[in-house]
């Protein structure tokens, strides 16, 4: 029995440390960009969009991570944001629904799928949850 703790314990140390390296910098990075005339302009430019789903703009950071790369990192980037439980709660839908879009396209079009259908539908039910959830809310 100890023997299975211990092994838990190293192994819940070993990916807590892996998902580190991913959260972290991305955090770092996201925060110094709120202190740079950089997330101004990232967050007006994205803005329109993200008004459709009841975003502020820097959330398209978050979103667009979490779509080119993977969860984790949106992670590290939704947790530098003050959002709302709220908005919050739209991110982590359009994520669901959507993420790491590279890879996933990729292993779909192993199978026979076509890409960029799966591409659009996955990226057009993110918005349309994000929109629906939005006005739900």
């Amino acid at each position: 029995m100890t023997a299975a703790i211990k092994r838990g314990l190293q192994k819940g140390l070993s990916v807590t440390l892996v998902l580190a390296r991913i959260v972290v910098p991305v955090y770092i990075m996201v925060t110094f960009l709120k202190y740079t005339p950089a997330m101004g302009f990232i967050a007006r430019l994205f803005e329109p969009v993200m008004r459709l789903v009841g975003l502020p703009g820097e959330a398209s950071i978050a979103i667009v991570l979490g779509y080119l790369t993977n969860l984790y990192a949106a992670l590290g980037a939704i947790a530098s944001l003050n959002l709302s439980a709220k908005e919050t709660t739209i991110i982590a839908l359009m994520l669901l629904i959507s993420h790491a879009m590279p890879m996933e396209t990729a292993v779909s079009l192993k199978t026979g799928v076509n890409g960029l259908v799966m591409l659009a539908i996955r990226t057009l039910l993110s918005v349309l949850a994000g929109v629906a959830l939005s006005f739900a809310l």
